[in-house]
């Protein structure tokens, strides 16, 4: 009899937890007993832990690239966010091996007359004729995460150019490679994806029905997902590309090389096709952990609340150290990882009231000697004096989050970021601890008990009724 009721004891205890969970970590609880029920985690020798997943061998994920940056960006993903990926394949502009992996020319794919007659392929004649000697000369760009110098703005860079054009033919690349995959998800080189994540939520979507889902831009009145932040389309949307695209491969072909970015191209195809775009922001983020700002806010949407797939503008040491963020919070934890998880648990831990090395993007107001030294404000006019100055300044606001200071400048900012390190150069950051505090707190408050922003149909329901 002692030993049953300790038993009842401990189970009620058990629920209890379970309850506690839900509410601090805002997991609904047919998310969180699906895990128990169906364990999506499991330990390899290694101790690398990789979820379980009936749709996982449906998925192949897209890694596209280019000879610019290949082997300084994609080997990190071997490491981490494709280890536990079944299916993957990877897409540039020249055929290599990278550390065993196969990387495929999708360029191919763009007619011949394309080729031969658009200055953007002088880069891509090169490759073909002289292999990795035709980079000669040609800058290779590591983007620093937040850094205004990274390579996703400089757009006078030939490998840049010749990006564009890899997306509509790498729809039918990446279907020759798998045409029975169910859902194909596309990502870039400075692209976090966390699969864990993407399992669940491709859960509660038909395969069967044509889905082009991602993080949504517009160029003109074209909406499109945002290739950086990722996209994933599914078997049947992908087939109705290849045909929108092969009957009028000469049209396509002419708007890509009248825009700027590829997945404009794509965009327009989808919609000719009648593919709408199913927004997935949060899920899919546009910002590193670096530069996000906790309080962004789309289509009514908080971001600090829900589950988070991908980063974007993350740089390979940023990608490692998200990866092991992730390991270990499913090491440990059996609920979904949110945005808010990211800040607690990965970014709060870096920040302080003083860090030196680092800047945090502090840029709303700044203060030096030339502008605001005779200024009737004592805290503005000695503000640019040192980094204690800059701090009483930014105390003295009361929207004032944080501020840096470096060589003679205060720079202050009422809205959060992280940032990144200046290992070089003398800047100093800090944050006004508990103002952050406060906000977290705030954000905390707008938090209910809903996973994803997902279709709303009779299907997704009965499958989770099912999966129970």
């Amino acid at each position: 009899m002692p030993q049953r009721t300790f038993l009842c004891r401990l189970i009620l205890c058990a629920i209890f937890s379970v309850s506690v969970i839900n509410v601090f970590t805002g997991a609904s609880a047919p998310s969180f007993f699906l895990r128990y029920s169906k364990p999506q985690a499991l330990a390899h020798e290694d101790q690398l832990i990789c979820p379980q997943s009936d749709i996982a061998d449906d998925i192949l994920v897209v890694l596209r690239t280019g000879a610019t940056e290949s082997h300084q960006k994609v080997p990190i993903h071997f490491k981490t966010t494709l280890r536990c990926v079944p299916n993957f394949v990877i897409l540039s502009d020249m055929d290599e091996e990278i550390e065993g992996h196969a990387v495929h020319d999708v360029l191919g794919g763009v007619t011949a007359e394309r080729r031969e007659q658009h200055e953007d392929f002088q880069l891509y004649h090169q490759l073909q004729s002289q292999g990795r000697k035709g980079l000669d000369g040609q800058q290779v760009l590591t983007s620093q995460s937040g850094s205004s110098k990274g390579d996703y703005l400089n757009t006078e860079n030939p490998g840049w150019g010749l990006d564009k054009w890899k997306f509509l033919p790498m729809i039918g690349e990446a279907y020759k490679k798998n045409p029975t995959a169910k859902w194909f998800v596309f990502i870039e080189t400075d692209t976090y994806l966390g699969w864990h994540n993407l399992l669940d939520y491709l859960s509660h979507f038909d395969p069967n029905k044509p889905y082009y889902i991602g993080k949504h831009l517009y160029i003109n009145n074209v909406e499109f997902g945002y290739g950086g932040a990722g996209f994933i389309i599914s078997n049947p949307a992908m087939r109705k590309v290849i045909e929108q695209r092969s009957v009028h491969i000469q049209d396509y072909e002419d708007f890509t090389a009248t825009h700027w970015v590829g997945d404009c191209a794509l965009g327009k195809v989808m919609e000719d096709a009648k593919v709408p775009l199913h927004r997935a922001f949060p899920h899919l983020q546009g910002d590193s952990p670096a530069t996000m700002d906790p309080t962004t806010t789309k289509l009514n949407r908080d971001a600090w609340c829900y589950p988070v797939i991908t980063y974007h503008h993350v740089s390979p040491p940023e990608i490692e150290a998200l990866w092991k963020f992730e390991q270990s919070w499913f090491s440990k934890h059996p609920v979904l990882l949110r945005h808010r998880d990211i800040f607690h648990g990965y970014v709060y831990p870096k920040i302080g009231a003083a860090v030196s090395n680092w800047d945090n993007m502090s840029a709303d107001k700044e203060f030096n000697a030339h502008d605001h030294g005779s200024s009737s404000d004592p805290y503005e006019s000695n503000a640019w004096k040192s980094f204690q100055h800059c701090h009483a300044v930014c105390e003295s606001k009361k929207d004032c989050v944080q501020f840096s200071y470096d060589a003679g400048s205060c720079s202050i900012a009422n809205s959060f970021r992280l940032g990144y390190a200046k290992p070089n150069e003398r800047v100093q950051s800090g944050w006004m601890m508990d103002r952050v505090d406060e906000l977290f707190l705030d954000l905390e408050g707008k938090c209910g008990i809903r996973d994803w922003f997902k279709p709303d149909e009779p299907f997704s329901m009965l499958q989770r009724r099912r999966k129970r």
